[in-house]
């Protein structure tokens, strides 16, 4: 009986979520880091969440990610969603606020 993938495909399945799923922790991780050092009035002042709002996403994601997904998930989708827009959004907010140009 011929097989259309090759016997190995499981292997090469597992490597890619593997990958994947240290790609999305690592995003997550850099968020909530950057969260944790960065001072709590500055969130107000751009007019975000609070500081502790926004390691409480990042950290529940992570902690969902590593528990309930182990792969590519639901959850790890939504971690890596939470992190990016923390990251593109109010990392550079945050940037222009302790550079002095104002956020814009």
């Amino acid at each position: 009986m011929a097989y259309s993938a090759p016997i190995f495909y499981g292997y090469v399945y597992a490597y890619i979520n593997i990958v994947i799923l240290i790609f999305s922790l690592a995003i997550q991780a850099v968020a909530l880091i950057h969260c944790l050092t960065q001072r709590g009035d500055g969130f107000q002042a751009i007019g975000t969440l609070p500081k502790g709002a926004w390691a409480a996403i990042l950290s529940v994601c992570i902690v969902l990610t590593l528990l309930v997904s182990g792969s590519i998930g639901i959850f790890s989708l939504i971690g890596i969603g939470a992190a990016l827009v923390y990251l593109l959004d109010v990392r550079p907010g945050l940037k222009d606020l302790s550079d002095g140009k104002g956020f814009w």
